[in-house]
């Protein structure tokens, strides 16, 4: 009795959905409003890489280039060329006021805070991100050769 009552309502659903008049296109057709609206493109990133090489050049100790001019988001690439070790560290009274959070966050295996690890082998990199960095100058210097002048600067604008 049971499986009847089930068949017959089933019955009566289908043949209430299915048979009957045709659409017309105006109901099939979605208004505007219905219509999902078509994603936003998403922003496209532009980060630069810039390359500084770490070099003793005679008896000078350098990086090359000393001044870099970048934009928040970009990342430097520190390469040891020769006479390494080297390595890249930041002055905390020598950076923009806000800065340390978001520096401290762009550069990974630090020795210490704001002092990147020592580059040993030729070609070896170290790459510092400089996203959500606030505009201004930062000065850096190689810990081994800071007696020696090996230091620089970089403006974020």
């Amino acid at each position: 009795m049971r499986i009847t009552s089930v068949v017959a309502g089933l019955a009566f659903v289908l043949t209430s959905c299915g048979g009957g008049e045709k659409k017309t296109e105006e109901q099939t057709t979605a208004t505007p409003e219905q219509k999902p609206a078509p994603a936003a493109p998403a922003p496209t990133a532009t980060r630069t890489t810039h390359d500084v090489n770490m070099v003793l050049d005679g008896t000078s100790y350098k990086y090359v280039p000393d001044a870099l001019v970048i934009r928040s988001g970009d990342v430097v690439r520190f390469r040891n060329k020769s006479g390494g070790p080297h390595n890249v560290s930041f002055w905390l009274d020598s950076i923009p006021r806000g800065a340390a959070g978001a520096l401290q966050a762009g550069m990974s295996s630090q020795m210490a805070p704001l002092e990147g690890p020592l580059l040993i082998d030729p070609e070896a990199v170290y790459e510092v991100s400089f996203a959500g960095a606030p505009k201004g100058v930062y000065r850096f210097y190689c810990l081994p050769h800071l007696a020696l002048g090996m230091n620089g600067y970089l403006t974020v604008e």
